[in-house]
């Protein structure tokens, strides 16, 4: 037999909106069974707040239960015509309507709204956060995905997994950087008769070895051996799209830079593709070689200059 709810919460029958929302999280606070893991009572409890909030909580059903239309479970009541009024707030079996679980009402949403303002604060129809019953929007949430450099470079489609085991997948737009944020609209926490919240999801991305980005444009250093700077040659170059082949010209020097048109980031509706330049590196054998010594050695005492010029 459920119990008069203004005896639930403590409060007098003339108690206004905010007096009983305000005993309503005093009390729900104290008993949460998050706080009382395995205790049936701190359950029971909880339950029997929500059941009298939901009650109270409610303009329309305050007033009916007040008329003695309902019991204090939200059960119609049938009355006696041959009485002199009826009942106040009689007792019934369960109830119905808008009622806030423990499982679907979790120490975020009760203590959060309570010190927060601002985004994820308090909420209209949220029994923690005022609004005199209104549906609210559910929470944003925040998560981090990281990914490669080329997938951050020319875009592609991620898998993320979330806590509770959900999978989104999130689009990386081409050109995306470091610490921007995606917005996966109604992917966040459940609202209160009102819509979801949004998934915003921040991007990290990984350090490549070869390549750096400079806006839209990709630089890489792409080492070449004495005989391909003197001489020249073709060599393979990596780019984000793929390897290509470039001509190497003779008497390339170190720190030479060449540039492939339209192959950093990719062209967006506003923007135009970025390029990338290639910076050559001279790299000499790793093992050292007495006949190359002995030839720079003899070449340089015939032919000497002065690079520091």
């Amino acid at each position: 037999m459920a119990k008069n709810p203004y005896e639930v919460l403590g409060v007098a029958s003339s108690a206004g909106d905010d007096e009983i929302q305000k005993a309503f999280r005093r009390l729900a606070k104290k008993s949460h069974p998050d706080l009382h893991p395995g205790d049936k009572k701190a359950e029971d409890r909880f339950k029997e707040l929500n059941a009298a909030y939901d009650i109270l909580g409610d303009a329309a059903k305050r007033a009916r239960f007040d008329r003695g239309e309902i019991d204090a479970s939200g059960n119609e009541i049938r009355q006696n015509p041959f009485a002199r009024g009826a009942r106040h707030g009689a007792a019934g079996g369960a109830g119905g309507g808008q009622h806030f679980s423990f499982e679907d009402l979790d120490l975020g949403d009760l203590f959060g709204g309570m010190f927060r303002g601002g985004q994820g604060g308090p909420r209209g129809g949220d029994p923690f956060g005022g609004g005199g019953g209104r549906p609210g929007r559910g929470e944003d949430q925040r998560f981090m995905l990281e990914v490669d450099f080329e997938e951050a470079a020319v875009g592609a489609t991620k898998r993320l997994t979330l806590p509770n085991g959900k999978s989104l997948d999130v689009n990386i737009p081409p050109g995306i950087n470091e610490g921007q944020t995606i917005r996966l609209k109604g992917q966040g926490a459940p609202g209160h008769g009102g819509p979801a919240g949004d998934a915003l999801i921040e991007v990290k991305v990984r350090p490549h070895p070869a390549f750096r980005r400079e806006g839209r444009d990709i630089y890489a250093e792409v080492p070449i051996s004495l005989g391909e700077a003197v001489a020249g040659g073709k060599v393979e170059v990596p780019t984000v799209h793929g390897p290509v082949a470039m001509t190497v010209p003779k008497w390339t020097n170190g720190g030479a830079r060449m540039r492939l048109k339209g192959k950093g980031v990719p062209a967006t509706k506003s923007e135009p593709a970025g390029d990338q330049y290639v910076v050559f590196e001279i790299v000499l054998p790793k093992t050292p070689d007495k006949d190359l010594e002995e030839f720079v050695k003899n070449w340089a005492e015939r032919k000497p200059y002065n690079p520091r010029k």
